[in-house]
């Protein structure tokens, strides 16, 4: 068994799951992992079929891109936007990238969705804000991404493109895009009534920010104890 092949069942078995529930379709979307301790980045390969893949197909490379243990396969194309997050988010460690339908209406409206109810706040932070366009890949689109990082939520919309969701971990990654997916399908049903959306009372959305912002705390202060050991 490979160094790396636990963090690449990980990525695939994730990666599976979305491709089921139709977060991953065809070509579009891509998951990955940082490997705990190292700064290397266990990622979905570019242009595979995703209903296809093995676990030998999942790529490992480090922060600069090159290969760590090389398959002869590509890296996603957006894995510069994945090492991006995790350079400048202490507390992530997986970043699932989909191009889910709803959150993808906000998308293509770009339009942030707002904190709706607690228990998704809690998770994925009080604004669900839209990271203008730039085109998959590109530094444009790089700059964009870190540009928005410090407002500290846990997803983002991509506009024109898709959605990016940050974790601890994979499970929390996957369920921070589950829980944006049900926000905005809600929020887009509400909207189409043309009546008024209510949202979360602002203390409340103080709140849940809080309680954001003091587990990703708590994550950084984790890994820094480990650096240590």
């Amino acid at each position: 068994m490979g160094k790396y092949d636990d963090y690449k069942k990980q990525v695939l078995d994730c990666t599976m799951d979305l491709v089921r529930d139709g977060y991953i379709r065809g070509l579009g979307g891509n998951v990955s992992m940082l490997v705990e301790g190292e700064e290397v980045v266990v990622v979905t390969p570019s242009q595979r079929e995703y209903n296809t893949l093995a676990v030998d197909d999942i790529c490992v490379v480090d922060l600069d891109l090159k290969p760590v243990d090389d398959n002869g396969l590509k890296p996603s194309v957006e894995t510069g936007m994945h090492v991006a997050v995790y350079k400048n988010r202490r507390d992530v460690s997986a970043v699932v990238h989909t191009h889910q339908v709803y959150a993808s209406v906000f998308a293509i409206i770009n339009t942030p969705i707002p904190a709706l109810f607690d228990e998704v706040a809690s998770t994925i932070g009080p604004l669900v804000e839209v990271v203008p366009y730039g085109l998959s890949g590109s530094p444009q689109l790089l700059e964009n991404v870190v540009s928005k990082l410090g407002s500290r939520g846990n997803c983002y919309i991509l506009q024109n493109h898709g959605i990016l969701a940050l974790g601890a971990d994979l499970p929390k990654a996957k369920r921070a895009a589950e829980l944006l997916e049900k926000c905005a399908m809600v929020y887009y049903r509400a909207l189409a009534t043309g009546k008024e959306v209510t949202l979360l009372p602002e203390n409340m959305r103080e709140l849940m920010e809080k309680i954001v912002v003091s587990k990703q705390d708590a994550e950084i202060k984790r890994k820094e104890e480990m650096k240590k050991g």
